[in-house]
C-alpha cells in the first residue's frame, strides 16, 4: 500500500514539474513577444522607413522618445531611394514612411496599386538651387550643366524653380506638378539638364555648374538648407508621414499622431531644423 502511494506522488510530481516546466516555457514566449521594458509597459515593436538624413535625425531623436513613452520599441530602417520605402510599407516590412510629399504618393501609388495614406505631415527641407562650380547665379553661361532629380514627381519641382528663376520657360497649360523636360518651351542659355538618382545630386556639385537637391539629401551631406541660391515658393511638396490605408485607425498610428504632435516633439523639431518648413496648424 505504501509502495503504491509513493508510486502515485512519484507520478502527480513528475506531472506537476511538467506542467511547471510548460508555464514557465509560456512565460518567456509571453516575454519575448511583448517584452516589459524600464517603466513595467508592456513593449510593442514600431518599424519606421525614412531617407537617409534628415528624417532619420527626426525619428531616432525626436519620435523615438515620445513612442517610447507609450511603450514602443522604435525600430529605424533607412534608404537611399524613393522606391523601396513604399514597396516595404505595403508590403508590411515597415508600419510608417516618412520621406515623401503628397504628389509622390498619389503617383506612385496608382502606378503600383499600392493602398498608402498620408498620416501626418512632417518638418520638411525644401528643395533649393546649390552652387556647384558656379557660386552665383548672376554666373550662369550659356550651355551651363544643371543637374536635377531624375523621379518624376521631384524633376518637376527643379524645372519650376528653374522657371521661377527665368532660365527657362515652361509650358504654360502643363500642371506645376507634371512638368517635364518635354514640357520646356524655352531653353535660351542651351543649359544641359542632367538627371541623376536624388541621393547622388550633392555628389554631383563638382561637376556641374548647380545642382537641384532635396533638402534632406542636403542636409544628410552636411549642406547647410541656408546655402541655397533658390528654393521653391509652393507649399505642396510638405512631406508626411505614410501608413497603410487599413491600418489608419489602428492604435499605433494613433500612438504615433499623438507623439507627433506632442509639445516636446515639435520644439524638438523647431530647434534642430531651423529654416524647414513645418506643418501648418503647428504654433
Amino acid at each position: 500500500m505504501k509502495k503504491k502511494i509513493k508510486n502515485e506522488l512519484f507520478v502527480v510530481t513528475r506531472f506537476a514539474l511538467k506542467l511547471a516546466a510548460i508555464a514557465g516555457l509560456a512565460f518567456v514566449i509571453a516575454k519575448s513577444i511583448n517584452p516589459v521594458n524600464a517603466a513595467g509597459v508592456k513593449s510593442k515593436t514600431i518599424v519606421i522607413g525614412t531617407t537617409v538624413g534628415d528624417f532619420a535625425v527626426l525619428v531616432n531623436e525626436g519620435l523615438k522618445p515620445e513612442l517610447e513613452k507609450k511603450g514602443y520599441e522604435v525600430k529605424l530602417v533607412q534608404f537611399t531611394d524613393y522606391v523601396r520605402p513604399n514597396l516595404a510599407l505595403a508590403e508590411g516590412a515597415l508600419d510608417v514612411n516618412i520621406f515623401q510629399h503628397k504628389p509622390y504618393l498619389d503617383e506612385f501609388s496608382k502606378e503600383k496599386g499600392l493602398k498608402l495614406s498620408v498620416l501626418e505631415p512632417a518638418p520638411t527641407a525644401p528643395l533649393g538651387l546649390y552652387a556647384g562650380q558656379l557660386k552665383s547665379l548672376k554666373d550662369l553661361k550659356d550651355g551651363t550643366s544643371i543637374a536635377v532629380p531624375n523621379d518624376p514627381s521631384n524633376l518637376a519641382r527643379a524645372l519650376v524653380i528653374l522657371s521661377e528663376l527665368g532660365w527657362i520657360e515652361l509650358k504654360k497649360e502643363i500642371s506645376p506638378l507634371r512638368v517635364s523636360l518635354k514640357d520646356i518651351q524655352k531653353n535660351s542659355r542651351n543649359l544641359k539638364i542632367v538627371q541623376l538618382e536624388a541621393a547622388q545630386l550633392p555628389r554631383s556639385l563638382s561637376d556641374v555648374g548647380f545642382a537641384v537637391i532635396n533638402g534632406n539629401f542636403a542636409t544628410s551631406a552636411g549642406i547647410p538648407v541656408s546655402s541655397a541660391l533658390a528654393r521653391e515658393k509652393n507649399d505642396n511638396y510638405i512631406n508626411y508621414a505614410v501608413v497603410r490605408t487599413n491600418d489608419l485607425n489602428l492604435p499605433f498610428a494613433k500612438d504615433f499622431l499623438e507623439s507627433s504632435r506632442s509639445p516636446s516633439f515639435k520644439a524638438f523639431a523647431k530647434k534642430r531644423f531651423n529654416g524647414y518648413k513645418f506643418p501648418s496648424d503647428w504654433k
